[in-house]
């Protein structure tokens, strides 16, 4: 069975003893079929929204200056920056190295450099030595650059659901059996099958606790800058 949207709602099927879905006809299924869909993304959602630096939601990307330009906005799709990962890419081109930025925050910003936004002349202009983050979901620059260097930088992306039958999730395909359990527990609770559901809600809690031993809790370097973008506020399952 292919790991996308179509394959997963299908594995729920199959436990439920209901009819499996096509190609052809899953955009159009409805009342039990769309219950089931729905509790597939509730799962998905619930473990992207369970920890921000889960490694299979890691981006990494560039962003190209535009010469007396200090603020920029966040990804449209960011929902946690690193920013002790940005750096200024090396460019012959340009005549400039590698350079990895400096973290200040908006406050030493504001204090010490924020005449520079407003005094953008080309002799205050230079490669920037400093990278901070505002309040607006925006990281900005000191010196404003002089020239159109490209920066790369990582964050962690914002999910989205699952919507056409080939759509594959961003969760690896060794963790199906985790998105199966879950997604059982949503579909169980949309049910009304609370016995069912809370066993299964067990199963997934648990499930998740060992996808954290494998992929988070092994690496002992914290992200102190790395900033949520929607201070997502995770319910337990209980307040669902």
């Amino acid at each position: 069975m292919a790991y996308d949207y179509l394959g997963l709602v299908n594995d729920v099927n199959r436990r439920l003893n209901e009819v499996e879905l096509t190609s052809s006809n899953f955009a159009a299924a409805t009342g039990e079929y769309s219950m089931i869909k729905d509790a597939v993304n509730s799962a998905i959602r619930y473990i992207n929204q369970h920890e921000y630096e889960w490694p299979f939601n890691h981006v990494e990307t560039e962003e190209t200056l535009t010469a007396g330009t200090v603020r920029y906005a966040y990804p449209a799709d960011a929902k946690t920056l690193d920013m002790d990962s940005f750096r200024i890419k090396r460019d012959d081109t340009l005549g400039n190295d590698t350079k990895r930025l400096r973290v200040i925050t908006y406050e030493e910003y504001l204090d010490k450099y924020v005449d520079a936004e407003y005094n953008t002349s080309d002799n205050r202009r230079a490669l920037p030595d400093y990278v901070f983050r505002t309040p607006s979901l925006e990281f900005g620059f000191v010196a404003a650059p002089d020239k159109a260097y490209t920066v790369v930088y990582e964050y962690y992306r914002l999910p989205v659901d699952l919507i056409n039958a080939t759509d594959v999730p961003t969760i690896p395909e060794q963790f199906r059996y985790i998105l199966l359990d879950g997604a059982m527990h949503y579909a169980y609770m949309f049910r009304g099958e609370t016995q069912e559901s809370s066993i299964m809600q067990q199963r997934f809690v648990d499930e998740i606790k060992n996808m954290r031993s494998l992929y988070i809790n092994r690496y002992n370097y914290v992200r102190s800058t790395v900033i949520d973008r929607n201070r997502i506020a995770i319910s337990s399952f209980r307040a669902n």
